[in-house]
């Protein structure tokens, strides 16, 4: 079964060169190379990356971030919490929507600047990767716009996330 941490390795692998080694991969990730190891076995099992586990099947990966996260991975929101935005509080959804009264979801991290309502991330290094990795944090924004959001909101986020994944280019 798909694990949190083998989103992060597909959302990286649709970003990075096919012959990136095993080492960059995990290091992008935040995983040791073993940890990404077994994710691309359980990708390749999902039939979300092919044989060698380098290369994504976009439209099998953009069906299951689109329509499967969300029943995969359900929504689990706490308290009001001190974290890194998400959903449409961040990037690239908050530029095209307009502010809401209610307090954002955030991913809790002691570190982050925003204060909301906490959102689990799909996995514990989610808040550190999104410092680091802007493009990586708007990916996992869109899918948590999707887990959490409303229609229209999801709707949006669905059309973005779709957009990225189907590009044949480096860049997700």
């Amino acid at each position: 079964m798909v694990r949190g941490q083998d989103i992060l390795v597909l959302l990286k692998l649709l970003q990075e060169p096919k012959d990136s080694t095993m080492r960059s991969l995990a290091a992008s990730v935040g995983l040791d190379p073993a940890g990404v190891h077994r994710a691309l076995q359980r990708l390749q099992d999902a039939r979300l990356v092919d044989g060698d586990g380098r290369r994504v099947n976009r439209s099998n990966a953009q069906e299951f971030l689109v329509h499967g996260v969300k029943y995969l991975f359900p929504v689990r929101q706490g308290g009001p919490s001190r974290g890194v935005p998400t959903a449409w509080a961040a990037p690239p959804l908050k530029n095209e929507l307009a502010s809401v009264d209610e307090p954002p979801p955030v991913w809790p991290d002691p570190k982050g600047k925003a204060r909301g309502i906490s959102l689990k991330p799909l996995h514990p290094s989610v808040p550190e990767l999104a410092r680091r990795d802007g493009e990586l944090a708007e990916q996992l924004a869109l899918i948590d716009a999707i887990r959490l959001g409303d229609g229209r909101i999801r709707s949006l986020a669905s059309k973005r996330l779709s957009e990225r994944v189907k590009q044949d280019g480096q860049r997700l």
